[in-house]
């Protein structure tokens, strides 16, 4: 079984700083995908960024050079500065192991004056 439990989300101004954290636990094999989608209201499920156990990372155009996704072994986070209107959104983390996804429950990420 694998679980993640993801925290930081939250309400924030325009242009303000979160930091989402993943923890992934359970039977994982030490080559993986971690990642963070979003989804708001009325929208399919959009891929934010991922990162792979090399280091290897990737992100949407829309959240270049304002997103940052890290890891420490079985935690991934999601340093979100610039934030904008459009930003607002459930975020749920993934972890993709050998093409088996499993996601966390998301958390609300709301960016509003």
């Amino acid at each position: 079984q694998v679980q993640l439990v993801e925290s930081g989300g939250g309400l924030v101004q325009p242009g303000g700083s979160l930091r989402l954290s993943c923890v992934a636990s359970g039977s994982i094999f030490r080559l993986n995908t971690m990642g963070w989608y979003r989804q708001a209201p009325g929208n399919q499920r959009e891929l934010v960024a991922t990162i792979h156990s090399s280091g290897d990372s990737n992100y949407a155009d829309s959240v270049k050079g304002r997103f940052t996704i890290s890891r420490a072994k079985n935690t991934a986070y999601l340093q979100m500065n610039s934030l904008l209107p459009e930003d607002t959104a459930v975020y749920y983390c993934n972890l993709n192991i050998r093409m088996q996804e499993h996601w966390g429950q998301g958390t609300q990420v709301t960016v509003s004056s």
